[in-house]
């Protein structure tokens, strides 16, 4: 863990980055626009699908402003009124609300001049007076209109404006909640600073009027409306609001608020809006998102050039509600929406209307951002401490699952009815596994490269993958461990170079040293150094290894093997024929990056050093291949020794007793085994002064192996004993006073 510090804590740093977006404390726009297009594709996956037949939308198409039916807009309002008595007293709807403004005067009739005539050049004539007086009841457009309206459960619309220096034109409705109604409560209401309204007369004479305003996201589609607007200081509402009070008996808009245990200086605890049996929840600024039951067409369009001229059966608008709008392009009343680039704007208010008559919304609360950042910090903190643990495999399945888990758990909430952001939890699941896997791509290989160049020209390539996933454990600063050592060295090396070529000897050194060294890597052993054709290695460091003595006496017995085919290779080449002596011991040394301030090495130092090589000298005198000190003897178990002396060597005053390893137990043939027993008891008689004993047993051990330079050697010392007896208190010790 604590070599990941670093990259846990920019993983944390990471999570908190997205945790700043989801807590609104600033807005990432990459993160806004995915949450945006899933929005749109999880609202299109699910749309309900099919025409809902409760609402018509009475269209000012492109049919109905033809000139052989109803005209280019703005029509007569005498039109409109013979339009509006027919839906209600002929066709029999239920309610009719304008996605229109009726803001100017119709002088069409020619009226205004016909006063100004009155007033003016014939105002003294009594049968125009009279005339005049007679017709100003049908050349009145919008006194006509205006009574029509009267009594009628017409709905009329009006715009808002945020720019600057907005005007203010027309009337609006009275506010449905006054000036106050939310002080002390942090809600985000777009601030609207005027409006265009209809003709006052018209305003009077309505059932109600409501605001057309949709919120328009920063990508321009339109995904919420405003159901409260706030301009004044006081609050209007939407002109889908205002047509199901209307449908309902005009209830009041209650605002919905948490408990106030769950309300703080962030948060207003808006979350509803009570309206009659209606519950229609609103964000933090009072909008409702909008719940489109699918494409454009959800709604039966009839035209209304076929409803003036009575081509519509009278039984498809009976009870229907209608919404009178515009899907003619020069109407410019065409939106982008997650349905459709282009989509009316009256069918904007079908979808809200159905959604208040069934109860049914997608609910955005203010409380979901915390249930954001809660998950995100679940999410960031286990991800963050728990995948720089796993390899690239584990990292990447766990950073899959929690994929489908926050995906899983989205759509759930989704289902429920209920909007959870889930842009900010897939980006920063997909940005700590991109850093991970950039870090241990970028860091941790070179950390590696790096521990390749300080240890891989000494330490086989699996110790160095082995080191590098946990570089932190490793260093070369010198300390002191119990570690074994081989030296080991050809005989007779100087007299085999001077029988050789410059380009031979560099071939044949080569190729001993590679063969040898293959072997020590092989075993899990540390190469040191290359002293001419002498070899030095370790066990047991950098990487720790208890089994540090077996793995040098195996690789001694291994190298003595091996020198058999490289003894083939050079005979074959008309090289002489090489022996080599090893020396193996075990023991407490400093180890460490060890030399001058112009060049140093791994290596080891101490007496347990240096007496390995006197070991690997002494294989001379005894005329065997390997000799380890008592140190290794203890330590190792399953290996067959035979002790060769009791010896005192140059710069040690301490005698030590050396053995030769024959083989692992078990695979050492019986006829071997008895000759070693022998051999023992040869050597326990030698160290009694029972020469005679001791010469009859080496005598049959000799018969086992006549070869055995060994025997020789002690048939001397006991001829030599004869001659010079060693005294009583003689230890079978053998000194040495050279290397």
């Amino acid at each position: 863990m604590k070599r990941h510090v670093v990259r846990i804590a920019l993983g944390l740093a990471l999570m908190l980055l997205f945790i700043g977006h989801a807590g609104d404390f600033y807005n990432i726009g990459l993160i806004t626009r995915l949450d945006n297009i899933i929005y749109d594709t999880r609202l299109v996956l699910t749309m309900p699908g099919g025409v809902d037949p409760r609402v018509v939308i009475l269209d000012i198409d492109e049919r109905s402003l033809d000139k052989n039916a109803l005209g280019r807009w703005p029509w007569r309002r005498d039109k409109i009124s013979a339009l509006l008595k027919k839906l209600f007293d002929e066709y029999g709807i239920v309610i009719a609300g304008f996605d229109v403004v009726f803001a100017e005067p119709d002088e069409s009739s020619g009226l205004p001049v016909l006063d100004k005539l009155a007033k003016g050049k014939l105002k003294d004539v009594g049968e125009f007076q009279s005339a005049l007086k007679e017709l100003r009841p049908e050349l009145d457009y919008d006194s006509i209109f205006a009574n029509t309206l009267k009594g009628r459960p017409v709905v009329l619309a009006y715009y808002l404006n945020s720019e600057e220096n907005a005007v203010r034109s027309g009337a609006i409705p009275e506010p449905v909640l006054p000036e106050g109604t939310f002080q002390g409560r942090k809600i985000r209401f777009t601030t609207w600073r005027g409006y265009g309204g209809n003709l006052p007369e018209f305003q009077a004479n309505a059932a109600n009027a409501g605001h057309f305003n949709p919120l328009v996201d920063a990508d321009g589609v339109s995904r919420r409306v405003p159901m409260l607007a706030e301009y004044g200081g006081a609050y209007y509402e939407a002109l889908s609001l205002a047509m199901v009070r209307v449908l309902a008996g005009y209830p009041k808009v209650e605002p919905g608020f948490a408990p106030a245990r769950f309300s703080s200086k962030s948060y207003s605890g808006l979350e509803w809006l009570k309206v009659g049996p209606v519950t229609i929840p609103v964000d933090d600024t009072v909008s409702a998102l909008i719940p489109y039951r699918g494409r454009r067409g959800s709604f039966k369009y009839i035209s209304l050039a076929d409803v003036y001229f009575d081509k519509v059966p009278k039984d498809e608008l009976r009870g229907k509600i209608a919404l009178i709008g515009t899907s003619a392009p020069g109407l410019l009343d065409l939106r982008s929406t997650p349905v459709g680039a282009v989509f009316p704007g009256v069918e904007i208010h079908a979808n809200m209307i159905t959604a208040m008559l069934d109860n049914e919304f997608k609910e955005k609360p203010p409380y979901m951002l915390g249930a954001e950042v809660v998950l995100l910090l679940i999410a960031g903190i286990t991800l963050s401490l728990l995948v720089p643990l796993l390899s690239p495999l584990k990292a990447t399945l766990v950073s899959l699952l929690a994929t489908l888990l926050i995906t899983g758990l989205n759509v759930i909430v989704w289902n429920k009815g209920l909007v959870l952001p889930l842009a900010s939890g897939l980006l920063m699941i997909a940005a700590l596994f991109a850093l991970n896997m950039s870090w241990g791509y970028f860091v941790e290989s070179r950390s590696k490269r790096q521990f390749t160049e300080l240890f891989g020209q000494y330490v086989p390539p699996e110790l160095v993958d082995e080191m590098a996933k946990d570089p932190e454990k490793y260093t070369m600063e010198g300390k002191s461990e119990e570690l074994t050592v081989l030296f080991s060295d050809i005989v007779g090396f100087t007299s085999i170079s001077e029988g050789l070529a410059p380009k031979e000897l560099s071939q044949f050194i080569n190729d001993y040293l590679t063969a040898m060294s293959l072997v020590i890597r092989g075993n899990r052993g540390t190469l040191d150094k290359y002293i001419g054709d002498a070899i030095m290695a370790f066990w047991g460091a950098p990487v720790a290894d208890p089994e540090h003595a077996r793995q040098a006496v195996i690789s001694a017995m291994a190298m003595q093997a091996e020198l058999d085919n490289v003894r083939a290779q050079m005979r074959a080449r008309g090289w002489p024929d090489i022996r080599i002596g090893v020396g193996v011991n075990t023991g407490q040394m400093r180890v460490g990056d060890m030399g001058s301030k112009l060049r140093k090495a791994y290596t080891v130092m101490g007496d347990a050093v240096n007496l390995s090589s006197r070991l690997e000298g002494l294989t001379r005198v005894y005329g065997v291949g390997i000799l380890v000190g008592p140190n290794t003897r203890q330590l190792v178990k399953d290996i067959v020794f035979r002790e060769v002396d009791r010896v005192k060597v140059k710069g040690k005053d301490e005698p030590v007793d050396i053995f030769e390893p024959i083989g692992i137990e078990g695979q050492v043939e019986k006829k071997v085994m008895d000759e070693i027993k022998l051999w023992h008891k040869a050597l326990r008689a030698y160290r009694a002064q029972n020469w005679d004993q001791a010469e009859m047993d080496l005598f049959n051990a000799q018969r086992m192996s006549p070869e055995c330079t060994l025997y020789q050697l002690y048939f001397e010392r006991i001829k030599q004993c004869r001659v010079d007896p060693p005294g009583p208190n003689w230890d079978g010790v053998t000194t040495f006073k050279t290397k």
